[in-house]
């Protein structure tokens, strides 16, 4: 009878590894405030970006992928719990003192917790700021066996932070002054740390699959640089020479990551995906935006609006043998497809009762058409509350409770310059019916004007 127990103890054993062999590893790279025309195969000339250029060539680029909406916390939740901003928990970056954001409530479904029941290790690496480690929101509680990096996204503005976490313990770093402006300087630059604490966990997470959410927080502001390397000489600001570097110092990083995968012979089991959690944070008028040429994909608006330049942001996936090579596709997808995606490919089931507002990428991923949905909606609460619906070719924007509803043609009109609101009254009635049907009301998140002397929206 021991016997017997034993070797259907072995068998499960097995079972269970071979189930677990044929499930691939997840990489999500998201990058912080990271936009299309940062790198080269989105058409930048002045910024290095080889190793993301080599990912786009070996994957797939895809010039209409949506984040969760225009600010850090909200398009980080989005991706994470597979909800658009009608019903995501959280819908604005919000502070908590001394540190951290408003927290995930306890009971949130995130994409880490299912794959964590699938038998996945998992990692969150870089930046949370979806709650404190003695809150509700803490990664440890969402499916997150680690954690290493910043949790609160303000003490993320400094590079060269006094201390990070590991896990939940704080450890401090001598020498750095914690300084939020760009002449911050120390003895650690916090990504040399971040960035190889991705490789500590392929590399020991290698013989089962994994999830590792690489939240890296570069380029983001403020614009901190342990070396400006090949920009040092450039006679452009100082700020303009520190933020091309960061770009290259995160295509470096990727870089290291990939050829990772390569040497452990991970390649064709790992999906890898990155992302901008936004669009471009500069204005295109901005000296910054105006020396990259951000805005030369011919976008409207950036950070903190709800334009397509605001939301569609930089997308790469690479899984060598199964994401197709070279493709480059025009078909929208969105930050809360991916738990669903994650789902499908782990193998995984949805929580009892949960169902997400994303659709699963897989087919799409490996060459098929993107899944068809009746709409994308967004909404954003910075001053006033913002929303914005896309349908089919159309989207929709309105910039506040009383403002009128604007509508675009996204098909001839990617710029959003031409308001064809007046010409398409029962188009502009669709949208108003999915800017009502598509959100649930939420005492945090109620529907505003902007205060009176305040600017308008982004354009």
């Amino acid at each position: 009878m021991k016997t017997w127990l034993t070797r259907l103890a072995l068998l499960c054993f097995l079972s269970g590894q071979l189930a677990a062999a044929g499930k691939p590893n997840l990489i999500f790279i998201l990058s912080d405030d990271l936009a299309q025309g940062d790198l080269g195969c989105y058409g930048q000339k002045l910024i290095a970006t080889s190793h993301l250029d080599r990912m786009a060539r070996e994957g797939t680029r895809y010039t209409q992928g949506y984040c969760g909406t225009s600010v850090c916390a909200p398009s980080r939740t989005s991706l994470m719990t597979g909800l658009h901003m009608g019903h995501s928990p959280i819908r604005a970056n919000r502070e908590v003192q001394p540190e951290g954001q408003k927290p995930l409530p306890a009971g949130t479904v995130t994409v880490a917790q299912i794959l964590k029941s699938a038998g996945y290790a998992t990692a969150c690496v870089g930046k949370w700021g979806m709650g404190m480690f003695d809150t509700t929101g803490s990664p440890l509680k969402h499916g997150f066996d680690h954690f290493f990096g910043y949790n609160c996204q303000r003490h993320a503005h400094s590079y060269f932070p006094k201390y990070l976490y590991r896990d939940d313990q704080r450890f401090d770093l001598p020498g750095n002054d914690g300084n939020t402006k760009a002449e911050g300087k120390g003895a650690t630059y916090a990504q040399n740390l971040i960035a190889d604490e991705t490789l500590k966990f392929v590399r020991a997470n290698r013989e089962k699959p994994f999830f590792l959410y690489y939240s890296i927080t570069l380029p983001h502001g403020t614009f901190q640089i342990d070396d400006q390397g090949i920009y040092r000489d450039k006679p452009w600001t100082e700020v303009q020479k520190n933020y091309a570097a960061m770009v290259t110092r995160l295509d470096a990083d990727v870089g290291r990551l990939l050829a990772l995968l390569k040497e452990l012979n991970l390649d064709d089991k790992t999906l890898v995906m990155l992302a901008g959690d936004n669009g471009s944070s500069f204005d295109p008028q901005s000296p910054q935006g105006k020396l990259f040429e951000q805005a030369s994909n011919g976008l409207r608006g950036f950070k903190r609006g709800l334009y397509e330049g605001a939301l569609r942001q930089a997308a790469l996936a690479r899984w060598p043998g199964t994401v197709p090579a070279g493709r480059v596709s025009h078909e929208p997808w969105a930050f809360w497809d991916f738990l669903p995606t994650a789902t499908e490919l782990a193998g995984a089931k949805l929580p009892a009762g949960f169902k997400p507002d994303g659709l699963s990428l897989v087919s799409f991923l490996k060459g098929g058409a993107a899944p068809a949905r009746d709409y994308f909606y967004w909404e954003l609460h910075e001053g006033a509350s913002l929303q914005a619906a896309r349908f089919g070719d159309w989207k929709a924007v309105k910039n506040g409770l009383s403002a009128k509803t604007e509508l675009y043609d996204l098909k001839t009109d990617a710029g959003e310059k031409t308001d064809l609101a007046a010409t398409k009254p029962e188009l502009v009635a669709k949208a108003e019916g999915i800017f009502k049907s598509a959100r649930t009301e939420h005492p945090d998140w109620p529907l505003r004007d902007r205060p009176p002397g305040k600017g308008k929206a982004k354009k």
